[in-house]
This record gives structure tokens, sequence and C-alpha cells, in this order.
């Protein structure tokens, strides 16, 4: 982002909002792998709560580190079957929002925060029910006074992230979709998420692994040696 090129974008186009709502129930790690192990945000991006599984359409936050100018901006570009997604340009362990922000957001239908910056108030968001993911939890508070952009792209842990894309969040952290991926994404979540559970009622009757995904052979040609005990 060149300096002095800050800016505001309205009008950002969602994916359909049936499919962006399907993937709540699929989840971080099966979308991840759906998409080839690609557009997870990473470790450090973690839920404040437990029991959250959420999606919905990205609305995204470049600021500066300790200000959140930008996030009150967002929340009046932000409607319902939104994420707000927060990126500091630097590492920043300061609160950027927390229940007065949060409360406009439930307001307006936002699903919910997720953030490479921190929060505070996180007693009261989990009581709110308005879950959050973030890198840090902070009672530092932060300032107004810097420019930034809403609606441009960003990159969370790693993860470029552009507005309109799908974000899946979860107890294991959070998945990106790019919009315009979310159909063949979501078919191919579904597809994995039902293979998973005809081996789940496989393993639940007494199988294993070994068998199901046929790995004797592996462990042979990677030359591991099975020995009786005290033969070596």
């Amino acid at each position: 982002e060149r300096m002095g090129a800050h800016r505001i974008v309205t009008g950002v186009p969602r994916a359909d909002r049936a499919v962006v709502d399907a993937f709540a129930a699929l989840g971080s790690a099966t979308v991840h792998e759906a998409m080839g192990r690609v557009g997870y945000a990473g470790h450090r991006i973690r839920p404040i709560q437990q029991g959250a599984a959420i999606s919905g359409s990205a609305v995204t936050v470049a600021c500066a580190p300790g200000d959140n100018l930008m996030v009150h901006v967002a929340i009046e570009q932000a409607g319902d079957g939104d994420v707000i997604v927060v990126v500091p340009t630097t590492d920043s362990a300061f609160g950027f929002i927390g229940e007065l922000m949060a409360t406009q957001m439930q307001v307006r239908g936002v699903r919910g925060y997720v953030t490479s910056g921190g929060v505070r108030d996180t007693a009261e968001l989990r009581s709110m029910g308005f879950p959050a993911w973030s890198r840090f939890v902070s009672a530092e508070g932060t300032v107004k006074d810097t420019p930034g952009s809403v609606n441009v792209p960003v990159v969370l842990g790693g993860v470029v992230v552009h507005p309109g894309d799908v974000v899946v969040a979860d107890d294991d952290g959070v998945t990106i979709v790019p919009r315009a991926l979310a159909e063949p994404t979501l078919a191919a979540a579904r597809a994995r998420a039902e293979k998973e559970a005809r081996n789940r009622a496989r393993y639940a009757a007494g199988e294993i692994s070994m068998d199901l995904n046929e790995l004797r052979p592996l462990i042979e040609r990677l030359g591991i040696e099975t020995v009786e005990h005290g033969d070596g």
C-alpha cells in the first residue's frame, strides 16, 4: 500500500449468502484440507472462546499499530453476515476492540472478529456470545489518530485476505476461502466431510487406519522393521 493511499472501499461484492453460511458447519480444518492445505491463517490466531463456529464475508482493515480508528470506520461498512478482519501493520499487542465495539458489531449482524492484533473485555465478549479470534489478549487501549484503510487486501498470518473472501473460524483457528473459489471449495469440503463420516463409522466398528489407509506397504517401503521385543 502506497504512502498516502489510504482509502475506504464501499460496495464490496460478497459470495452467495447460502454458500457462505454453509461453511460454518464444516470448520476451518476441513476447509483448509479441502483447498489443498492452504488458507489457514496459522496457529497464532486463536479463539478467545470455545465452541463457536462461524463463517462470513470479510470486511478487512489495515491499521496502524495501537490505533483502532479504522476499526470504527469498518463497523459502518460491515453488515449482516460479515466478519471484520483487522491487521495492524506491525505486531501490536493492544486491545483494539472490547465490549462496546463488539456491541455495535453484534447489532449490525457481524458474525465475529478476527485479528492479528489484540482484543480486550474478553469475559464480556464471551458472555455476549460475540466470538473473536486474535493473536493477543491485552488490556492496553488504543488511540484514534492514524490513517489506515478499509476493504483493501491484508495479510493475516501469512494468508492474503481480500474483502469479500469467506472467513471460516472455529476452535481450531481461521481459514480464508477466496471469494471466487467459494462454491468449488464448499463442494470439496462437503465431500471430505462425507468421507470422514464413513471412515468414522468404520473406526467406531473397530477397524484401524493402518488398514483403511493401506499404510502397511508404506511402512515396508520406508524400511521400517518390525522386530520382537528382545530381538534387537
